[in-house]
């Protein structure tokens, strides 16, 4: 038996990177999905993609900022699958990067949107989903950076995504009688869009690989596998966690 079968799990952020494999994996592991990510043509591929692979997924684009779609997600989750039990809120933007006197004020809220306003979004109407059908699992993909240690740059995405930490313990705590799992993911660097956005040269890549223990940049699929043990039942006593998935950067100091 597969870790996820009989399983509805909506992925968002699930176009490119770890969404896209998280979406790959638990469509192999007997998972029906309900994908997110802004842009149609990428998502409908993803979705194509698991169908193909003989996995159930239909797509749902829209903007994670906006409540009507975290709304959305769940009816289709309900209307296509007959409820749900996992929700990968993994959907994230780093923002402008540099000094914090340099970033505007609609840049530095545009990012809280997307990352920590966003999960409070989700949680709404997961939630009650989750509660309905006996209990489930929720994780945020959360990062190290602002939780182990900071990288200059990066204050809005470190604050915004430090909170999601916070969240996730009040609600793992409001939640556990009810079945519930609540838990972030704390991925290091890794070889996404947005990942090669921030370490866009040669040298940058070389310099971030070399901040960890295994000296390299994670593959998507890594931080996938580490999604699905949060999400399936291998971590029924998991509960209120940030669980680093960084290969050692946060204790690595050669």
């Amino acid at each position: 038996m597969s870790r996820l079968d009989n399983k509805v799990a909506i992925i968002t952020g699930a176009s490119s990177g770890i969404g896209r494999a998280a979406a790959l994996l638990f469509a192999r592991q007997g998972a029906r999905l309900v994908l997110s990510a802004r842009g149609r043509e990428r998502l409908d591929a993803v979705a194509a993609d698991v169908r193909a692979a003989g996995g159930a997924a239909i797509a749902v684009p829209g903007d994670v900022s906006d409540e009507a779609h975290h709304r959305a997600l769940v009816d289709a989750a309900q209307a296509e699958f007959g409820g749900l039990d996992i929700a990968f809120n993994n959907a994230g933007t780093t923002g402008p990067i540099g000094p914090l006197p340099a970033l505007a004020a609609a840049d530095w809220q545009a990012v809280l949107d997307v990352n920590l306003t966003s999960a409070f979004l989700a949680a709404k109407y997961q939630l009650p989903a989750l509660e309905a059908r006996g209990g489930g699992a929720v994780v945020f993909t959360s990062t190290f950076v602002g939780y182990t240690a900071g990288f200059p740059g990066l204050a809005a995405y470190a604050a915004s995504k430090s909170g999601l930490i916070g969240l996730v313990q009040v609600l793992a705590s409001e939640y556990g009688q009810r079945g519930v799992r609540v838990n972030a993911l704390l991925p290091g660097a890794t070889d996404t869009p947005m990942g090669r956005a921030v370490a866009n040269t040669p040298e940058a890549r070389e310099f971030i690989a070399g901040l960890n223990a295994f000296k390299r940049i994670a593959a998507p699929e890594e931080i996938a596998q580490a999604a699905l043990f949060l999400c399936s039942d291998a971590s029924s006593f998991t509960t209120g966690t940030a669980m680093l998935a960084d290969g050692g950067v946060s204790i690595n100091r050669v």
